[in-house]
């Protein structure tokens, strides 16, 4: 039962109503018909509903803080600009522990007040017979407030989709491929690094896990093959730079860069075969449970996970796993990385290409980024390595990468000015190898 007026849920709920208007699209497309400024008291949050809305009604989105910092400005009673701001501050620093109950909570609310509003009405109306009147005026008020989130409105999200933080991408290391990949891995998508046994292919992961934390974000590493504390360890090498068999002897440089990491990384260790992706997925939940939102997850290997389809061959159990892991990264939102095996002839290629994937070439097809780390042997003396971009959803692909491979660090720069051309020996003229891909990926974005 909700309660009969917005102020007795207090301040709080009502900030938390406002944030998840700020950030949430859904729960602003839903309510919009059924919310009114009339609900609050504070003048503040009065201000801030009717902006919302008025931004909504235009632009069918929620509104951008630059928005509503130039709106504010033109607030003539300092007094109200002052409110406007403190309120706007307090809910944009909220916890979200709670938003979800908040908003079917103040859903109810809105819903209830349409109700009675229509009830009302409609005694006038009942004493002059209008009764169809009446069946039109409960109906409508019924029909308040339901679900209208159907999907991307193409003529309506033009806002939506050109917002910066559409995809709110999470770069790599790598420059290189952050052009390619308009940015690096956004919400829901799915990338896979091939490569042959002993080849990098984690350490590249955790140079990946590394840089987000040093951007600010958080990192959810799961590993299948190493413990918790080893992989740890190599987190540390990467982080510092100190090579990984004398790390643990330099923990005082350790604890002096882990002060100054600005995100968080957690590492959770799984038994290979056993673990699923609903056993990621209850962890997922189980960390945000102790206010940790992961905003890049990491798996080392989704072939090593297990799945109850049961197939004839191995293929349609890889499939079905690969099929749930983009999955889960499109139902939560937030990026996924992994890593793959090439078979026995991509150990022995210079560049490894689609074909050679292990299990499944489906692998491929299921992912939004795919790329390959070659590493023969002498590579590995030699502390090189060649990456080829597979597939690129974002952008070109096709073009392979010379990089210097350190693993006892974790280290990995790519030698943009010698790019290896798998289709051409074409001069690349004035231009860089580099500036020309941007170049191209930039043609291809236009295109599009």
């Amino acid at each position: 039962m909700t309660l009969s007026e917005l102020n007795k849920y207090g301040p709080g709920f009502q900030l938390k109503v406002i944030a998840s208007l700020l950030n949430n699209k859904g729960f602003l497309i839903n309510i919009s018909d059924v919310i009114s400024v009339e609900y609050f008291d504070n003048s503040g949050h009065k201000w801030l509903i009717q902006n919302i809305l008025a931004y909504y009604n235009k632009y069918h989105t929620v509104p951008t803080l630059d928005y509503l910092k130039m709106e504010v400005k033109k607030v003539e009673n300092e007094a109200l600009r002052s409110s406007i701001v403190q309120q706007l501050r307090e809910a944009l620093q909220l916890e979200n522990e709670d938003l979800t109950w908040v908003q079917d909570e103040f859903h109810n609310f809105c819903v209830n007040q349409q109700l009675k509003q229509a009830l009302l009405t409609s005694v006038d109306l009942l004493k002059e017979g209008e009764y169809e009147t009446i069946k039109e005026l409960i109906n409508s008020s019924l029909k308040a407030g339901q679900d209208k989130n159907i999907g991307h409105i193409y003529t309506k999200d033009l806002e939506s989709r050109y917002r910066e933080d559409a995809r709110n991408p999470v770069p790599t290391p790598w420059e290189d491929f952050n052009n390619l990949f308009q940015g690096g891995l956004g919400k829901g998508d799915f990338g896979l690094i091939f490569g042959n046994p002993g080849g990098g292919k984690s350490w590249a992961m955790i140079a990946m896990a590394v840089h987000a934390a040093k951007l600010g974000y958080n990192a959810l590493y799961y590993t299948l093959e190493l413990s918790e504390d080893y992989v740890g360890k190599r987190f540390d090498a990467c982080l510092t730079g100190i090579p990984f068999i004398e790390v643990s002897s330099k923990k005082d440089k350790v604890a002096s860069a882990l002060e100054k990491l600005p995100g968080e990384i957690i590492v959770a260790e799984f038994p290979p075969g056993k673990a699923s992706i609903s056993t990621i997925e209850g962890h997922i939940e189980k960390v945000k449970e102790f206010d940790f939102n992961p905003d890049i997850i990491f798996i080392d290997y989704v072939d090593l996970l297990s799945t109850k389809k049961r197939t004839t061959d191995r293929k349609g159990e890889i499939d079905d796993i690969y099929t749930s892991t983009k999955g889960l990264a499109k139902q939560l939102q937030i990026p996924v990385w992994s890593v793959s095996q090439v078979n026995r002839q991509g150990a022995k290629d210079d560049i490894i290409e689609g074909d050679k994937a292990a299990g499944s070439y489906d692998k491929i097809m299921i992912t939004d980024v795919c790329i390959s780390l070659s590493r023969k042997k002498e590579d590995k003396v030699q502390g090189t390595g060649r990456f080829h971009i597979m597939k690129n959803r974002y952008g070109m692909d096709g073009m392979s990468y010379n990089a210097k491979v350190d693993t006892n660090t974790g280290h990995f720069e790519i030698l943009d000015t010698e790019v290896v051309s798998c289709d051409t020996e074409e001069s690349t003229g004035p231009f860089t190898q580099s500036e020309r891909n941007v170049l191209a990926n930039k043609f291809f974005e236009l295109n599009t």
